[in-house]
């Protein structure tokens, strides 16, 4: 399609029933689907020959711990005959298992495994669905809001052991100094200096 409001268009006659809302913003297309609808919507973005979006960009998730439906999935999609974008999203629940596109775009494989890795979001029907970024044993998915900003446990190469260990995190308080007067005052080692000058003066 030439414009995105002809895309749009299009989309929404085709998929009249899987398309829960459009808009467009930020010289793209953004699609709200049901997640029963991902196979159908991928499919027809891919082969129509009105779209031919037949790169899949990107596959993340978003953390919303405060809403009943607690992940957002959202898919970035390229047509480089139109040179037009288009982002699919839908909710899910926690502990939801989505479509997998690897059937369809066989690039999604590692996609799909990094949002597992990250989120704990599981999908149907991967063929290798298992953790990419993070190492052997972890615990807890880190882009989730309620996973601690420190880990739970640290990496480090032992001395005495020769090798590398897992270790809780322990993190010492007792050499912090914690400065908490306003900006506009200044802190209180830039103070003492400049009392120190002045009395020098």
């Amino acid at each position: 399609m030439k414009t995105l409001v002809e895309l749009e268009k299009k989309i929404n006659s085709e998929l009249t029933t899987k398309i829960n809302n459009s808009e467009i913003k930020h010289n793209q297309l953004y699609l709200e689907i049901d997640k029963e609808d991902i196979i159908d919507v991928t499919l027809f973005l891919k082969t129509n020959k009105d779209t031919k979006f037949r790169q899949l960009i990107d596959i993340t998730a978003v953390d919303y711990p405060e809403q009943s439906q607690r992940f957002k999935l959202v898919y970035l999609f390229l047509s480089h005959e139109f040179n037009q974008r288009v982002i699919v999203s839908y909710n899910i629940n926690e502990n939801e298992i989505i479509n997998s596109l690897t059937s369809i775009f066989p690039a999604s494989n590692w996609m799909e495994r990094e949002v597992f890795d990250m989120y704990g979001i599981n999908f149907k029907d991967h063929p290798d669905l298992r953790r990419i970024l993070t190492d052997y044993g972890f615990e807890g998915y880190p882009l989730r809001k309620d996973f601690p900003l420190t880990g739970h446990t640290e990496v480090r190469y032992s001395e005495d052991k020769k090798k590398v260990v897992n270790e809780p995190v322990k993190l010492e308080q007792n050499y912090r100094n914690f400065d908490y007067e306003s900006p506009w005052e200044g802190t209180r080692y830039i103070k003492e200096q400049t009392d120190t000058n002045d009395k020098k003066n």
